[in-house]
């Protein structure tokens, strides 16, 4: 049990193929953070089937939030408020956690506080032990995002630049199962490119080096490696796949410091299931300048999990920005 002046928070998640329920202390302090993953459920289709997911989350959450309160050691009425994910994400879905949470907010009489799942992204690396410090760039790449935000504080995020087309995550997961390797395709094409030899650059770099192009696009890329493997069948699998994969995040890479270096921010923030990628540390570690700080959370927390709810939840909890029991989900993040 903590003291009077200690604010504890329960989060829910349920924007896409993850259940999940976190309890954070003061916005830093990780109590419980449990997930449930839909990846099997979803697995043979190659992606996320709405109906399905939707079902799911309603069968799991309750579940979900009676382990993560025993976990953490506390009941609903140590909570001092509930945040849950009700943009983007599936309409369907979302619903499942920002539900539960308005229940708990009625019965508990505590504030509800709606949360841009993309922001809750961006606060993730704030869990372990890293100084929140504003201003800071942030790097969102997922499976269905792909964009950077130059970050002021709580709710105050502009948008510097975005995918054109189709998101990084969307491209490795398409590229995969072109070549039969399996969903989630990000996984295992990095895996696979590990085992590269020759490591040769079969595909040219993606858009401009001008720092006033601040354009994201995959689509491009994701045809011709799939026009690569339909024309060089001889080719070895594992080169075709680590030259995309260069590609693919060498562009990410280039696009953050560019936005960083021209806005002069020396903090950067990468986030979302993309992040949990070992080549793509490696490389922002390589660019990375003295003086310049990357924060990328543990790949746990890289993956649609709800103590980045409940922890970006503290910040809108302390200005007392709370929100009303008719907040609607988004599919998009207005």
């Amino acid at each position: 049990m903590k003291g009077n002046n200690d604010i504890i928070g329960i989060g829910l998640e349920s924007s896409c193929d993850e259940t999940a329920v976190g309890i954070v202390h003061n916005g830093t302090d990780v109590l419980a953070n449990c997930i449930f993953s839909q990846v099997d459920l979803h697995s043979e289709y190659f992606g996320v089937v709405p109906e399905i997911a939707s079902r799911s989350h309603l069968e799991v959450i309750n579940a979900l939030i009676r382990k993560a309160l025993q976990g953490a050691g506390i009941s609903f009425k140590d909570l001092h408020y509930v945040a849950a994910t009700n943009r983007p994400g599936l309409v369907g879905s979302l619903l499942i956690a920002l539900q539960s949470a308005k229940a708990i907010s009625y019965t508990g009489n505590i504030p509800f506080i709606a949360v841009n799942h993309l922001e809750a992204h961006l606060y993730a690396p704030f869990l372990e032990g890293n100084a929140l410090s504003y201003p800071f760039i942030g790097l969102l790449v997922s499976g269905g995002n792909t964009a950077v935000y130059r970050v002021e504080g709580a709710g105050r995020m502009e948008l510097i630049g975005k995918t054109v087309d189709d998101a990084a995550g969307e491209a490795f997961d398409k590229i995969a199962k072109f070549a039969n390797l399996g969903y989630p395709g990000g996984p295992r094409i990095e895996k696979m490119a590990e085992t590269a030899r020759e490591k040769r650059k079969l595909f040219p770099k993606i858009l401009s080096d001008s720092p006033d192009d601040t354009r994201f696009s995959y689509s491009g890329l994701k045809t011709a490696v799939i026009n690569f493997m339909k024309e060089n069948p001889g080719t070895p699998l594992e080169e075709i796949v680590y030259s995309f994969q260069e590609r693919a995040l060498e562009l990410l890479v280039r696009r953050v410091f560019t936005a960083a270096r021209k806005q002069s921010v020396a903090t950067i923030v990468v986030a979302g299931g993309v992040a949990a990628n070992g080549r793509l540390r490696q490389l922002l570690e390589e660019e990375r300048r003295p003086g310049e700080t990357v924060l990328i959370p543990s790949p746990i927390l890289c993956t649609d999990n709800a103590a980045m709810v409940a922890g970006i939840g503290y910040r809108y909890f302390l200005q007392g920005s709370f929100s009303t029991l008719t907040e609607d989900v988004f599919a998009r993040s207005q």
